[in-house]
Order: structure tokens, then C-alpha cells, then sequence
């Protein structure tokens, strides 16, 4: 059903969104709300055997349709272009990004709920996008928003568990002792162990999700004023959305960084399954282990240097730039700059990704906001440079597909402005709003009643035989 406001421009986008998407295969069912009805998991209820007589069909008609050729390339290069997964929430594009059930990031700022007038999409509102397929009205956002503040409290045993590691261990690992602490609340282990049929699995699964979400914030925000604030933390704000409360929470009342905060975490949700944080929650939770235990090891993942812990070396890295030329480096003085990095035999930080060919459009809605909010702040000046100076030497080295920045190369400069500057903190942020794809995509991989996932493995010996096999054919 469509939704209308009006004859405004975002109305009749909304309406366009509603009636092209709905022709896509992929996300034929998305479509607009109406305020009928502000209880997501009754919605939920409603689409799931829509959906798993979707799949079934998919499987009984097409199920022997080939997808493509594996090449040793793939094999031997991580997967690379390799379809092998279900990922229902997301589709990344390698020339235009990221879809959130068919909608572009700047469709997502048009069409999602704000909390302020033209301002950034709420992520209760993504959230409800990526379960249902549909954009939510803001009355939904606002019920679901007050649903998740009722599901935060933390029990007091994982504040404990915190504090048992050393002030100085990681956020990280701060972060994912939290997350495990948070494990014995499980509804699904609960379920699980006193016996209930396969089709009941995504019920409990749906509550241990929305619990976690929730309960991320608090948890976060104790980590990040535990290490860098002395202990001295900040109580909820009940007033507040779920971005702008956990913003509170970390210290930051500035309107800007409440925005900013919406934005990082809309953004930051989801990226398809085949990224090491998506697929490793996805793998485990094949395995019928609980959201929790799941979203654990999507954590661990995240927080290596080639996935999530990208955007706090980003950061460190522009700073080393500016304290060893100065704020008013040249386009002559950085290039220069930049051929020293490489010749060293490292990298660019924030530049290049294993799917995208193009500029990635979260970097894009970053930049946009740095313009309106933060044009004169110079570590954002020197980014902009980067912008114009990385990308040729990157094409002219030859040895890079994508030589545009991705979404770590700007991340970090917007949170340093509003005063987060504590960039080992960083990916804790990323994995907050994490949580909300990969749990998303794990209820209904249950709904669907997705298997153990279970790829054949092979040798270089095997890999060697086969192919002088296949010469000699």
C-alpha cells in the first residue's frame, strides 16, 4: 500500500520507490506502509510463508540452474566473485553500491523517517526495512524505537565480565566480552533445549535478535567510558532515539552529532553476506547457534585490520599526514606523500574494496554531510585532497581494481570533529550498527530454514591433479 503526504517531492519519490521496486525480482515484495499496524514482529509473522513458499518454489524449479564457473583464481584468491550464499537484506552492486531491499542509500535518506526535519534516516527505520521489505511511516519508527529502549537493561553480570579484563585490553575485545556475557539471556538457547519444531526456530531467534540490538548501546558506551572517561558513564536518555540515545550514552549531545550518529549507523547496518562480519555470523548461525554466540564471532571478524578495524587506521593515518606536512599541504606536497606510502610497501588506507568498482556511495553521504556540517574542518579538507590525488596514482600503479575510497576514508574524520577522537574505539561503532543486518538476515535465515553451511575444501595437490586433468582432456 503506498503511503502519502502530501504532493511533496518526497511523497511522490516514495511512491516511485514503491512502484518500481516492487518489479524487481529480488525485492518484488517491497512496498510502502501504511500506520495500520506498529508491531513489527506481527508484520514479520505475516510475510514468513509468503517467503518460504518462495523459496521452495525457487528450489523445486530452478534448483539445477548454473550460476557461473569456479576458476582456481577463486579458489586461491578468497572467494572472490564467488556466488555461493543467500543474503536476503542487502545486494552490493560493484558500480553503484549498496541496496537495502532495493533502495540506494540516497533513496534511504529520502524515503526513511527522521528524527528532525530533512535530516538523516532513522535506523529503527532500516531495521524495520530489512525485516519487512517495507519503508516504515514514522509511527511505526517511534514504536519500535520505544520498543527497544524497553529491551535494553543489562543484566549486571556483564558489566563484571568487563571489568574483569584489564582497562587497557582492546574495545574491541572489551566489546565482544560483553556480547558473550549477554549469551545466558538467550531466548532461543532457552527454546532450543526444552524442544520446538524447526518452523518456531526464527520466533525466539526474533526476540534474542531485537534484545541484542538493543542491549549493544549500553554496553558500548560503558566500554568506550570505561577506557576513556575515567569509569564515569552516562545514564539512558528515554527520550531519545536509538542513534541520538547512544550518543548521549558515549557523552555527545551536539544536534550535528546526533545526526552524524543516525547517518553512521544507517549506513554502516548492512553490506550484503559475503564481508568476514556478515558471512561469519551467517556460518555459525548455520550451525543453530544463538544470535548471541553468533554475532560474537561476526565481532571477532570485525575487528581485523582488513575488515572493520580499516577505519581506525584511516584516521591515524591522516593525522601522520598532517603532523609531518603541515595543514597546508599541497596537491604537489601530498602526492609526494603518497607515492613514499606505497614505495614503502604499504597501503592507502580508505581506498580500494573487494566487490565495489566505483566511489562507495557511503563515503559519498559522508562527504555530503562533512559539506553541510563541517566544510572548514581541515583533517576533512585534507580527505577532499585525498579524494583528488589517491585515485590516479592508485590507476596509474596498475595493481588495484577499485582505486576510490570506501567508506572507512571518511568515517573517521566526522566522528574526530564532533570529539570521538579515540580511533582504537572506532570499530566498536561499526559493530553496534552491525548488529542490525546481521540480525536481520539471521531471523529470516531461519524463517527459511536455511542449512548448515558446509563448502568442499580442496588441496593444492588436488587443484594440480585436477588441472593437468583438464589440460591433458
Amino acid at each position: 500500500m503506498a503511503f502519502f503526504r502530501g504532493l511533496t517531492a518526497a511523497s511522490r519519490l516514495r511512491s516511485r520507490v514503491a512502484q518500481e521496486v516492487t518489479t524487481l525480482g529480488g525485492v518484488r515484495w517491497l512496498q510502502m506502509q501504511s500506520a495500520s499496524d506498529l508491531d513489527l514482529r506481527s508484520q514479520l509473522q505475516e510475510l514468513i510463508p509468503e517467503q518460504q513458499d518462495r523459496l521452495k518454489k525457487l528450489k523445486s524449479e530452478h534448483g539445477k540452474v548454473q550460476l557461473g564457473n569456479i576458476t582456481v583464481d577463486m579458489v586461491l584468491g578468497g572467494m572472490r566473485g564467488m556466488t555461493g550464499m543467500l543474503w536476503e537484506t542487502s545486494l552490493l552492486d560493484p558500480e553503484e553500491g549498496i541496496r537495502f531491499r532495493g533502495l540506494s542509500i540516497p533513496e534511504c535518506q529520502k524515503v526513511l523517517p527522521t528524527a528532525v526535519k530533512d535530516g538523516e534516516p532513522l535506523p529503527e527505520g532500516l531495521l524495520w526495512l530489512l525485516l519487512t521489505g517495507k519503508v516504515p511511516t514514522k509511527e511505526q519508527v517511534d514504536a519500535l524505537s520505544k520498543e527497544l529502549l524497553s529491551r535494553s537493561s543489562v543484566p549486571d553480570h556483564v558489566y563484571k565480565a568487563i571489568n574483569a579484563l584489564p582497562v587497557t585490553a582492546h574495545p574491541m575485545t572489551q566489546f565482544t566480552t560483553g556480547v558473550m556475557a549477554l549469551q545466558v539471556e538467550s531466548e532461543f538457547q532457552k527454546a532450543y533445549d526444552k524442544g520446538m519444531p524447526k518452523s518456531k526456530f526464527w520466533e525466539p531467534t526474533y526476540e534474542d535478535c531485537l534484545n541484542l540490538i538493543a542491549r549493544l548501546p549500553p554496553v558500548a558506551s560503558y566500554v568506550y567510558r570505561r577506557i576513556f572517561k575515567d569509569g564515569k558513564t552516562i545514564a539512558s536518555d528515554n527520550a531519545l532515539d536509538y542513534a541520538a540515545n547512544f550518543s548521549h550514552m558515549l557523552g555527545f549531545d551536539d544536534p550535528k552529532m546526533l545526526e552524524l550518529m543516525r547517518l553512521y549507523i544507517t549506513i554502516h547496518t548492512d553490506h550484503e553476506g559475503g564481508n568476514v562480519s556478515a558471512h561469519t555470523g551467517h556460518l555459525v548461525g548455520s550451525a543453530l547457534s544463538d544470535p548471541y554466540l553468533c554475532f560474537a564471532a561476526a565481532l571477532n571478524g570485525l575487528a581485523g585490520p582488513l575488515h572493520g578495524l580499516a577505519n581506525q587506521e584511516v584516521l591515524l593515518w591522516i593525522k601522520s599526514v598532517m603532523d609531518e606536512t603541515g595543514s597546508n599541504i599541497t596537491t604537489d606536497q601530498l602526492k609526494e606523500y603518497v607515492w613514499k606510502t606505497l614505495k614503502s610497501g604499504k597501503v592507502v588506507p580508505g581506498f580500494g574494496h573487494g566487490v565495489l568498482r566505483k566511489t562507495d556511495p557511503r563515503y559519498s553521504c559522508q562527504r555530503e554531510f562533512a559539506l553541510k556540517y563541517l566544510p572548514e574542518d581541515p583533517l576533512f579538507q585534507l580527505v577532499s585532497k585525498l579524494y583528488e590525488v589517491v585515485p590516479p596514482i592508485l590507476t596509474e600503479l596498475g595493481k588495484v581494481k577499485n582505486p576510490w575510497p570506501n567508506v572507512d576514508a571518511h568515517s573517521g574524520v566526522l566522528l574526530n570533529h564532533f570529539g570521538l577522537s579515540e580511533a582504537r574505539y572506532f570499530t566498536v561503532l561499526f559493530g553496534v550498527s552491525r548488529s542490525i543486518g546481521i540480525g536481520s538476515q539471521l531471523i529470516w535465515d531461519r524463517a527459511l530454514g536455511l542449512p548448515l553451511e558446509r563448502p568442499k575444501s580442496v588441496t593444492m595437490e588436488w587443484l594440480e591433479n585436477y588441472c593437468r586433468k583438464a589440460a591433458a582432456a
